[in-house]
């Protein structure tokens, strides 16, 4: 039998060391995979870095945050006493939109304590890019899982919120009451 017959014949052919059958396919990226390419892509806008780098090295105060259920769960509403955050069942009063802003985006992503600026002027500004970091996350789960199927990108998604909870909490809320510089003594000393 010639070598030619021999392809016809469907056996394989001594070029091709692989038959059809055990080729690698062009398999879609797994769930871990696809969650784990977000943190990198993002880098300095990654919300964890965000934190540790931003809010971390400023004093701080603590602040405690119910955590919902689902991230749905959490909206802004505006009444007659001010400004509340409503987690779930439960609300919590805030002093401003910014600071609201600022607890709903961990709020969302399941933190019980975070820290939060006790220099009210640069909350406005740390919620802003909280919330585009937050924001860019969601847009890189539905981009680069655009062909799968909405289980798939709920499973990518939660694996993101889980891993963004998991590098807040490490980082820590910081200390309930910020640190006072204490020499404020305006006397002279005496001669």
């Amino acid at each position: 039998m010639n070598p030619a017959s021999a392809d016809e014949a469907g056996t394989i052919d001594s070029h091709d060391a692989t038959p059809a059958t055990t080729r690698p396919r062009n398999r879609p990226d797994s769930i871990e995979t696809l969650a784990a390419k977000i943190p990198v892509e993002m880098q300095e806008a990654w919300l964890p870095r965000l934190y540790r780098e931003r809010i971390l090295t400023i004093r701080t105060r603590s602040h405690t945050l119910p955590v919902p259920k689902h991230r749905d769960q959490v909206e802004i509403q505006f009444t007659l006493l001010g400004v509340e955050l409503k987690v779930g069942r439960r609300r919590v009063l805030c002093p401003d939109l910014a600071t609201a802003r600022y607890l709903a985006i961990f709020a969302r992503v399941g933190c019980a304590a975070v820290a939060v600026p006790y220099d009210i002027t640069k909350i406005s500004l740390l919620a802003d890019e909280m919330e585009s970091a937050w924001q860019r996350a969601l847009l890189l789960v539905e981009h680069h899982a655009k062909n799968r199927s909405r289980n798939v990108r709920s499973r990518v998604r939660s694996l993101l919120v889980g891993a963004m909870r998991r590098e807040i909490e490490q980082a820590g809320a910081g200390a309930a009451i910020p640190q006072f510089n204490q020499n404020t003594k305006q006397r002279r000393p005496r001669v």
